[in-house]
């Protein structure tokens, strides 16, 4: 019995002194293994008087259930001493300070965005707003382009069926312009119309210079006595304010557009070498976009009365002006979504454009 005892206490202790599971499943085998001290007294009750194997079995069984129990609260133990270590280990200081650098930037298109609207709200115009996905009435019929027009041929539109028709005449379209604002500008709204209608557009082409979907904006103005005159001088004061010139020379050559009569295209003056271009003053002139007249086909369709009403109209890519104006030179890399190319062309969140407080706010561009 004092043996026993004994036992006992120097494996107790032996479980007790176990720092980690190595040494504690040691502690185990020296106890209760195939050759363990408790294992070896069971073993030779085999020669023992039946009265004492009795006896010897009752204690030995006590002994390892004692055994058993101090041996699983000390791997308990031992095991939440180890995950508390791990995890002491990894834990992340959330009290850290924030970086100084700004994580967050603005896509070049949204600041465009940001700098068109500034500009002519500046000179009263309105931002209008129409569906992405049109009837072909408003995105073709209404704007003066019949049935065989270029435009509307499969490989430059995507067409989407319509389930309540099999005319080919009653499929939608996802549009191709944002020119069927206009359209559903003039049926709601009496003239005077003074808006511009920024947008995503779509239309089947992928080059260097050409996505799926791109962005436009397109302005209306319609009003009694509206002249060329208007639709030049509006324009001229926006590319001056848009790049920031005091001065820059422009020019408008002759055009064809079904939805307007007279029709133009814009250019810019600019100085274009291997390297760089350089919008201002220079030996090189640069489209920038598409105006005219709103031909009179456009107003009776949009309810407008053509001997009453006149105006101007004009269309612009968005993406297209971010690349003239920040120097980016390949339109496909708008849309892969690399936070790389984004933080070297994005800018400051927290910078706004205004005609007051600064267009383009460089000073908080990535680059």
């Amino acid at each position: 019995m004092e043996n026993l005892e004994s036992l006992k206490a120097e494996i107790l202790a032996a479980i007790a002194q176990a720092q980690d599971l190595k040494a504690w499943d040691e502690a185990r085998v020296a106890a209760l293994g195939k050759k363990g001290k408790v294992t070896e007294l069971m073993k030779g009750m085999g020669a023992l008087p039946v009265e004492q194997k009795i006896e010897m079995g009752k204690k030995l069984n006590v002994l390892k259930a004692e055994i058993e129990q101090a041996l699983e609260n000390r791997r308990n133990e031992l095991a939440e001493k180890e995950m508390n270590e791990k995890l002491a280990k990894e834990t992340i200081d959330v009290t850290l300070p924030i970086r100084d650098e700004v994580q967050g930037r603005i896509h070049p298109v949204s600041k465009i965005y940001e700098e068109v609207v500034a500009i002519f709200g500046e000179m009263g115009f309105e931002v209008a707003e129409g569906p992405d996905i049109e009837d072909q009435f408003h995105n073709f019929n209404a704007l003066n382009m019949p049935a065989n027009h270029p435009a509307r041929q499969m490989q430059d539109t995507f067409y989407i069926p319509n389930k309540n028709s099999d005319d080919f005449d009653d499929s939608y379209v996802v549009r191709t312009h944002t020119s069927p604002v206009q359209i559903r500008t003039m049926e709601s709204k009496k003239p005077p119309i003074r808006i511009i209608a920024p947008g995503r557009t779509y239309r089947s082409d992928y080059d260097a210079t050409h996505t799926p979907m791109f962005h436009q904006v397109e302005g209306l103005v319609i009003d009694k006595n509206i002249t060329m005159a208007h639709l030049k001088g509006c324009l001229y004061d926006f590319v001056k304010a848009f790049f920031e010139l005091d001065e820059i020379p422009v020019r408008y050559r002759p055009s064809y557009f079904p939805f307007t009569e007279p029709s133009a295209e814009m250019d810019i003056g600019c100085l274009k070498t291997k390297s760089e271009l350089k919008i201002g003053a220079g030996t090189d002139w640069l489209e920038i976009l598409g105006c005219g007249m709103v031909h009179p086909n456009v107003l009776r369709a949009g309810g407008i009365d053509p001997d009453e009403y006149q105006g101007f109209a004009f269309g612009m890519g968005i993406d297209r002006l971010a690349m003239l104006k920040y120097g980016i030179p390949d339109l496909r890399t708008f849309f892969e979504s690399d936070v790389r190319w984004l933080k070297h062309y994005g800018f400051n969140p927290l910078d706004f454009s205004s005609m007051t407080g600064g267009l383009s706010n460089n000073g908080g561009s990535a680059r």
